[in-house]
C-alpha cells in the first residue's frame, strides 16, 4: 500500500453518501488521507458536502458498473473500503444477492485488475444469527436469524467470496463486522424503536458509535499483518431495551416485564480481538458515554 506524503494515492470508499460513508470521509479527510467518493447522484446534498470537504466524487451505481467502469474507478487508489449495501429494503434475496454479493465480487475482482489489492469489507454482526450460547467471537459458528431476511446471508456469502479471492489472487481482505450502529445524528435508534418489539426490558442491544466505525475500518485499513482475518467492532458494553426506553423518553409497560426473556446472546459480539490485534479502543465504550459527551 502505497502512499506519497505528495501526492498520496486516493482510497476508494463506496456508500459514500451512506449513513456510514457520509460520517467516514469527513475523518479520513481530517486525517490527511485523500479519498475518491463512489457515489450515484454528484449532485445530493451529501454528494456536494464532500466534495467540499476535499474528496474527489467518482459518479456510478456499484450494481450497475460493468468490469471496465469498476476498474476505473478503483484505478489509481491505493486500497478500498467497501461500505455501500442492501439493507433496508434488503428483504429482497434478488437484491441483496446482486448488491451485497455479486457486486462486491465484481468490486474486489476489478480492484486485483487494477493492481490494488488492500480490501476491507464492511459486513454485519447479524451474521452470528440467532441462538448464540455467548458472546460472538470471529470464530463463533454463523446461524440463522431470526425473521426471514436475505441481507445477514447475502453478507456471509461475500465474506466466503472475498476470502476465496485472497486464495486465488491475493486480495489482502480484511472484514470488519459491524455492530447496531447509532450517533452523530443517525436515526438509527429511533428507526428501530418503531419496530413491533417482544424483548423483555433486560434484552440488550450491541451498538457502535459512528466515531468507533471509523476508528474501526480506520485500524483495519492500516494495519499490516491482519491479511484474511476478520474483526468484531462494537461497544464495550452493550444497552438494555430499558435504557434505549429511558434515552427515548417512553415507559416502560407492566406487560413488557412479563414477557420471556429469550435469545440473551443476540447480536451480543465480543471485540477482544480488535482490541488485541488493531489496538481498538472505543472512543465511546458505551451509549451512556456517548450521551453523555452530547454525540448522539
Amino acid at each position: 500500500m502505497t502512499n506519497d506524503t505528495q501526492h498520496p494515492q486516493p482510497i476508494l470508499v463506496t456508500g459514500a453518501t451512506g449513513s456510514v460513508g457520509s460520517r467516514l470521509i469527513p475523518r479520513l479527510l481530517a486525517q490527511g488521507e485523500a479519498v475518491r467518493a463512489l457515489v450515484r447522484d454528484p449532485e445530493s446534498e451529501t454528494a456536494l458536502r464532500l466534495r467540499r470537504a476535499g474528496a474527489a466524487l467518482v459518479v456510478g451505481d456499484l450494481a450497475e458498473l460493468d468490469a471496465a467502469g469498476l476498474k476505473e474507478a478503483v484505478e489509481g487508489t491505493s486500497a478500498v473500503i467497501h461500505l455501500a449495501a442492501a439493507f433496508r429494503g434488503g428483504e429482497n434475496a434478488e437484491v441483496s444477492t446482486a448488491v451485497n454479493t455479486d457486486a462486491t465480487v465484481a468490486l474486489a475482482t476489478a480492484a486485483l485488475d487494477a493492481g490494488v489489492t488492500r480490501f476491507v469489507f464492511a459486513s454485519t454482526s447479524l451474521v452470528y444469527g440467532s441462538g448464540q450460547t455467548a458472546p460472538a467471537t470471529e470464530e463463533a459458528e454463523l446461524l440463522p436469524v431470526p425473521w426471514a431476511t436475505p441481507y445477514p446471508a447475502s453478507k456471509i456469502a461475500a465474506e466466503q467470496a472475498l476470502r476465496e479471492l485472497r486464495t486465488e489472487r491475493g486480495l489482502d481482505v480484511r472484514i470488519i463486522r459491524l455492530a447496531f450502529i447509532y450517533g452523530d445524528g443517525d436515526p438509527h435508534i429511533e428507526a428501530f424503536m418503531q419496530r413491533p418489539l417482544d424483548w423483555h426490558p433486560s434484552r440488550r442491544l450491541q451498538m457502535v458509535h459512528h466515531a468507533d466505525v471509523a476508528q474501526g475500518l480506520t485500524l483495519a485499513l492500516r494495519t499490516e499483518g491482519v491479511s484474511g482475518e476478520t474483526f468484531n467492532i462494537a461497544d464495550d458494553s452493550a444497552v438494555t431495551l430499558a435504557e434505549i426506553y429511558t434515552y427515548m423518553g417512553r415507559e416502560l409497560t407492566p406487560e413488557m416485564t412479563e414477557r420471556p426473556v429469550t435469545d440473551p446472546w443476540f447480536g451480543i459480539a465480543d471485540n477482544s480481538k480488535a482490541r488485541r490485534m488493531l489496538g481498538f479502543r472505543p472512543i465511546y465504550p458505551t451509549m451512556r458515554q456517548a450521551q453523555d459527551a452530547d454525540a448522539m
